[in-house]
């Protein structure tokens, strides 16, 4: 049996939604999948992150937003633990896909 680190999983993800506001695809795959784990109000949520992040000019919104999802994120799977093996690996799945998009990599 693995034993995660909540606190971990939820930083990690958080992350990887603020960088992920710019990749159409990817971004619709979290909301998707964040909906399905947490319910349409996340989801909603989420699209709102990436609407204030797309209208941001600077790096400091990321930060903030990555700061309230990881807060969010923590709380929820204290009263949910059983939610944080889905969670993290949804958000292995998307940080490969961003590191794949950054070095221009087409590998699957």
């Amino acid at each position: 049996m693995t034993v995660l680190h909540q606190p971990r999983v939820a930083w990690d993800t958080a992350r990887v939604f603020v960088g992920s506001v710019h990749d159409d695809d990817l971004f619709n795959l979290l909301g998707a999948e964040v909906g399905e784990l947490f319910g349409p109000a996340w989801q909603a949520q989420l699209g709102a992150t990436r609407e204030r992040l797309r209208r941001a000019t600077d790096q400091q919104p990321g930060l903030v937003e990555a700061g309230l999802w990881r807060v969010r994120l923590e709380e929820e799977l204290r009263g949910r633990p059983e939610l944080a093996g889905p969670l993290r690996s949804l958000t292995t799945v998307a940080a490969g896909r961003l590191r794949q998009r950054a070095t221009g990599s087409t590998l699957s």
